[in-house]
């Protein structure tokens, strides 16, 4: 998801999808702890995507 993406969505939309990513990251956390995961790789880009979105929420909430 690119950055020009992020800042379209609303502010209750970017609620969701922070939980919504966090739960997915900790899936898959949790995956590759059991048994390794195809790509370990996208555990290093869901992490980024859930920081991108934090950082857009912090953004537009610091606007209102």
């Amino acid at each position: 998801m690119k950055s020009e993406e992020i800042k379209g969505f609303s502010l209750e939309e970017l609620r969701e999808k922070v939980k919504s990513e966090q739960e997915a990251l900790r899936k898959l956390k949790f995956a590759h702890q059991v048994s390794a995961i195809e790509n370990p790789m996208r555990i290093k880009e869901a992490r980024k995507l859930v920081a991108r979105l934090k950082t857009q929420l912090t953004a537009k909430e610091l606007q209102k």
